[in-house]
């Protein structure tokens, strides 16, 4: 996993933890759904370059 695309992951989640603070407490739902939304975008992100990074192992040998 390459170090920007680990940025971007974590980038990602933070910003939807961020959100879905507010939204609670604001009372904003879309909001916390948005969040939500953000940190599941990061946590794929970080499964397909952990995905990608395996498969280089495997084909290294």
């Amino acid at each position: 996993m390459s170090a920007s695309d680990k940025i971007s992951a974590a980038g990602d989640k933070l910003k939807g933890n961020v959100k879905e603070g507010v939204g609670r407490a604001t009372g904003d739902e879309e909001q916390v759904a948005e969040g939500k939304m953000d940190q599941a975008k990061g946590d794929l992100k970080s499964a397909g370059e952990k995905a990608k990074d395996s498969a280089k192992d495997v084909f290294d040998r």
